[in-house]
């Protein structure tokens, strides 16, 4: 069995995340999304799908956020 390295259970289903040349171990959605979804800079929620980007790197879940954070040219697209 593999041990989740978000909540240390220790779970015969874990299932293995690479990303950037690292191996993840998780049990559940919940716990890799907790480790690996990046984190809204204006409200704080976590970015599970499409989020925004800006040039300089900071992530937003919506353009709202990304306007409020004084990224104007960040749009949401549907």
């Amino acid at each position: 069995m593999s041990v989740c390295e978000v909540c240390g259970n220790d779970y015969e289903m874990a299932f293995e995340v690479r990303a950037a040349g690292a191996v993840h171990i998780f049990d559940s959605l919940e716990c890799a999304a907790q480790r690996m979804a990046p984190i809204c800079e204006n409200c704080e929620c976590r970015i599970l799908g499409h989020g925004l980007q800006s040039a300089d790197g900071r992530f937003f879940c919506c353009a709202h956020c990304a306007r409020v954070q004084g990224h104007a040219e960040l749009v949401d697209h549907a």
